[in-house]
């Protein structure tokens, strides 16, 4: 198997896997709050992976458009 094949298959069990957890996890309340929590998780574990990484930059050093496609990016999955 090739590796973007085993990247596809881990991707599409990861996705599957998310949504039931999620399904699950919103069954008992707001979904709008469901979604906070998970953004504040989803925060933490990326905080982490960067930190581990050493990948911390100075936000004046990423470039303008970027920032402003990843603003928007943000916005359209919230």
């Amino acid at each position: 198997m090739n590796n973007w094949q085993t990247f596809a298959l881990a991707s599409a069990f990861w996705a599957g896997l998310t949504a039931i957890l999620a399904k699950v996890g919103v069954s008992e309340i707001n979904s709008n709050y469901a979604t906070f929590i998970r953004t504040i998780v989803i925060l933490a574990v990326s905080a982490a992976m960067v930190t581990y990484r050493q990948e911390w930059v100075k936000p004046d050093a990423i470039p303008t458009r970027s920032l402003v496609f990843l603003i928007l990016s943000g916005i359209a999955t919230g």
